[in-house]
């Protein structure tokens, strides 16, 4: 099956340093992970942000009567890994990517951290990870940061209110960290 994504290249085209976006619930259709990824392809890394959710993304404005429950019921880590692993094959294959990293957001940093092993994800940057069970991050056999932020809303790093002082702050310092992650790890 062919997975919907969004792809971007640094501007020597170069695939060799990768970063797969797990975007959070709102998904990679989203101006947002878009804008961030084109932001790390302008850093030097090829990125691709997958269509986890088989295109049923949480929409950005939900009705009263949205049920986050079901939703998530119907995106849990059987149907949403073999996503992650088939693209994640995909560039280390075809596209011929040498160090993969991933970054994940809210709901696509549980996939950042449950794929953090020798032979998947060389590094893992995630931000307001959510959905993360203990023994996910016991498992971890490579390096990766955390990031989670205080006096902002959840979200921060991936649709931080640009308007407000400390959320703007937030939002670009985990950018820098992010590129600065993946400069020294990937």
């Amino acid at each position: 099956r062919t997975v919907e994504a969004y792809v971007t290249y640094p501007a020597d085209g170069s695939t060799k340093k990768a970063i797969l976006l797990c975007c959070d619930a709102i998904g990679h259709r989203s101006v947002n992970p878009q804008l961030i990824a084109d932001q790390w392809a302008a850093n030097g890394y090829f990125v691709v942000a997958p269509d986890l959710f088989h295109g049923d993304a949480v929409p950005l404005q939900r009705s009263p009567d949205f049920d986050l429950q079901n939703w998530l019921n119907r995106h849990l880590p059987p149907r949403v890994e073999p996503v992650v692993l088939a693209v994640l094959k995909e560039m280390r294959t075809t596209l011929g990517c040498e160090r993969v990293g991933s970054a994940g957001f809210c709901f696509g940093a549980k996939y950042s951290i449950r794929l953090l092993q020798p032979g998947q994800f060389d590094a893992a940057w995630v931000a307001h990870p959510s959905f993360v069970d203990a023994e996910e991050v016991a498992a971890i056999k490579g390096l990766s940061l955390y990031l989670c932020g205080g006096g902002v809303e959840h979200g921060f790093a991936s649709r931080g209110d640009m308007s407000d002082p400390k959320a703007k702050f937030a939002k670009e310092s985990a950018f820098v960290q992010a590129v600065n992650w993946f400069h020294a790890y990937l």
